[in-house]
């Protein structure tokens, strides 16, 4: 009686909590439900129809496809090789104080959003997509390293000692041991951050940083509607590819495991 009494109270704790943000943020839901709300999404929404299929327009989309798979391909390969560099000292390899200096940048990495670094990046290296790149892989550096540590924590220890023991040295055991032991995790985390690095690839765009988000932001600043919708469904092309292949690979490497 006491737990459900406990439930009820938690329930009508978060009811309250609910109810006080939609009064604190003034939404009025009955505004987004109106006829009058629905008729004008409908008639923006009938813009975008028919999209441009046009064989120099889809040579421009295939273009800058290409250029935002491989900002988030290289952004994401870059932050792998910063993150297993950064995920040693974080996990307490090198001592308390390389630790804690390592989990304070990584966190610093990490806590700044990607349109940021972007925008910063934008003004060090100028327009494009350079400046994309370099902010995918600064962010994601700080996501997979705090996640490579935490593996590296959790890796069980006596194979390398093992290792060291019989007269190995340390880099040794590390690479036999202890590596292909969190390898599955570590390509499980670089592939789920690649697939959040096609979608922030696009984000980026509207900042300058290139690729298809380029693309819309300008073709919807011209009120381009049918352009833009060709884009968009570019973008989703691309995330349903770069999802199907992410899952093929992880089912190649659980069958690899066994």
């Amino acid at each position: 009686m006491g737990f459900c009494l406990q439930c009820w109270l938690t329930l009508l704790l978060l009811a309250l909590l609910v109810w006080a943000s939609f009064a604190y943020l003034a939404l009025d839901l009955s505004r987004l439900f109106s006829l009058e709300s629905g008729r004008g999404m409908l008639q923006f929404i009938l813009r975008f129809f028919p999209p441009d299929t046009s064989a120099q327009f889809l040579r421009k989309i295939a273009g800058a496809t290409l250029e935002t798979l491989a900002i988030s391909a290289i952004g994401t390969l870059l932050a792998a090789g910063a993150g297993l560099l950064l995920a040693l000292p974080a996990a307490g390899r090198l001592g308390p104080v390389f630790k804690a200096l390592t989990r304070f940048l990584l966190n610093a990495l990490r806590s700044v959003p990607e349109l940021v670094w972007a925008a910063l990046m934008v003004l060090a290296a100028g327009l494009g997509p350079f400046a994309g790149t370099l902010a995918l892989a600064l962010h994601t550096s700080g996501v997979l390293g705090r996640l490579y540590a935490e593996s590296l924590e959790n890796a069980p220890p006596e194979p390398a000692q093992s290792l060291v023991e019989s007269g190995a040295p340390p880099a040794l055991a590390f690479g036999y041991a202890t590596l292909p032991l969190i390898a599955p995790q570590l390509l499980s985390y670089s592939l789920y951050r690649w697939e959040m690095n096609i979608r922030m690839a696009t984000v980026l765009g509207f900042v300058g940083a290139g690729g298809l988000g380029q693309m819309l932001y300008y073709e919807l600043s011209l009120l381009h509607e049918a352009q833009a919708s060709s884009v968009i469904f570019a973008m989703l092309a691309l995330v349903v590819f770069v999802d199907a292949a992410s899952a093929w690979v992880r089912r190649r490497q659980m069958r690899a495991g066994g």
